[in-house]
């Protein structure tokens, strides 16, 4: 299951994280950002144990957005090592994201 993600433990969870994580921007209004919720929660059951997988809601973390220059939603940021590593915007698959997420964190 993803965990949630916000100003009050972002830098914690995510960017002092030990292993890689990918950060889901999105918000509740926006329909692409809820056909991408399953794909987001199947990588995160594909990937347990390798990659630490969440959610941040851009309405009550605009300022994460603005940080991270999420224009458009949804957003998908992987960081390694506290750093943006890759990042895809709109409707992905769940394959076209697990091969970003491989070729980045190796299989």
């Amino acid at each position: 299951m993803a965990a949630e993600f916000n100003e009050a433990n972002f830098d914690a969870e995510v960017i002092n994280s030990k292993e890689p994580v990918l950060v889901d921007f999105w918000a509740s209004w926006c329909v692409p950002c809820k056909l991408m919720a399953p794909v987001v929660e199947g990588l995160a059951d594909e990937f347990r144990g390798r990659l630490k997988v969440g959610k941040t809601n851009v309405d009550e973390n605009g300022e994460l957005a603005t940080k991270f220059s999420v224009l458009n939603i949804p957003t998908l940021i992987l960081f390694k090592g506290g750093k943006e590593a890759a990042r895809m915007i709109g409707i992905n698959s769940k394959e076209a994201v697990a091969r970003k997420i491989n070729d980045i964190v190796g299989s």
